[in-house]
């Protein structure tokens, strides 16, 4: 989950808009195009950025959680959307063709270990890749937790979220006819694969704006027409991971193997009125795990611009850095 909800509002404490000093297109040799950039120190602190989705795509405000000249910072656009390519494709991309993808990104750029940031979506692929490679994870920073069970795409696309906002619930629901509204994730996946481009189009806008409108407490975003070509790859790439559960292997996979990297310390930052992934998937996470820190954001819901869940990433970004040499 998570779509670039409200970044266009400037945060003061940010670090400035940084300039890339690389940018590339990683062949991953099975039809698709990778497109991976890093920005910051080239001799600094490594971090790989992951964003939220699946199929939202890195945005240059991304990188102003991170001091640029303590960090290298590695953000890419994962299967299918952003400028990677073929755009809003399914195929050869589930979980585990990005969890391939990282580890090529982290050879070809000659890392060894790196600092993990993501949210939402980008949160569970963070704890997909650190359970399956704890070795090459120095530290996790977490937002908007998203365990991708069943539960929570229940709440979401059930009817929990909905009762919150049952006008903008009843916008979501009403291209879908009574009898399938039972399985609303199935009801958009037939007509976000339909084939008819227009249709597609269509209902792409409607399921991209019902989350982008509950992502802030302060404003209910995404009510207007965003761009069509972005909403189709973000809504097909979002719903055909939800369909298939991630790709994981079974419901709850993440906890269930969360031992694997209790050693590595991580910052959890969540929003106590987050109506997309609920803080109870963050407190879950942060349940004795002794090396995690969960920090809950009064007044603040899921997107990564709100001002309190800024100023707490760029806290925890901060306290990252190394201590100077003495």
């Amino acid at each position: 989950m998570d779509q670039r909800s409200g970044q266009k509002r400037a945060v003061e404490y940010l670090y400035p808009p940084v300039d890339p000093f690389d940018q590339r297109v990683l062949d991953m040799g099975d039809g698709h195009r990778v497109f991976v950039e890093q920005c910051g120190n080239p001799e600094g602190v490594p971090v790989l950025v992951l964003h939220g989705g699946p199929g939202g795509g890195c945005s240059p405000a991304m990188r102003r959680y991170f001091d640029p000249a303590v960090f290298r910072v590695v953000l890419f656009d994962q299967r299918g959307c952003g400028r990677s390519r073929p755009h809003a494709s399914v195929e050869a991309n589930t979980t585990w063709h990005l969890i391939a993808d990282i580890e090529r990104i982290r050879e070809t750029l000659g890392i060894d270990r790196f600092i993990l940031f993501g949210g939402s979506w980008g949160a569970t692929l963070a704890l997909v890749y650190a359970i399956s490679h704890p070795t090459r994870v120095a530290h996790m920073v977490l937002r908007g937790v998203f365990l991708m069970t069943r539960a929570e795409l229940d709440w979401f696309y059930g009817g929990g979220a909905g009762g919150f906002y049952p006008d903008l619930w009843a916008r979501f629901i009403a291209p879908i006819p009574e009898g399938e509204r039972g399985d609303l994730i199935g009801a958009y996946h037939r007509r976000l694969f339909s084939g008819n481009l227009m249709d597609e189009m269509r209902h792409a806008r409607i399921w991209a704006n019902w989350e982008n409108a509950l992502a802030s407490v302060h404003t209910e975003l995404g009510l207007g027409e965003g761009p069509a070509e972005y909403a189709r790859a973000f809504a097909r790439l979002e719903n055909h991971y939800f369909v298939n559960g991630g790709f994981l292997q079974e419901d709850g996979w993440i906890l269930k193997n969360r031992a694997r990297i209790e050693h590595i310390p991580a910052t959890i930052i969540q929003g106590r009125f987050d109506m997309i992934c609920p803080p109870l998937a963050a407190w879950k996470l942060s349940q004795g795990w002794a090396a995690a820190r969960l920090r809950i954001v009064p007044l603040a819901g899921h997107a990564l611009s709100e001002a309190g869940i800024s100023e707490a990433l760029v806290r925890a970004t901060n306290e990252l850095r190394p201590a100077p040499a003495p």
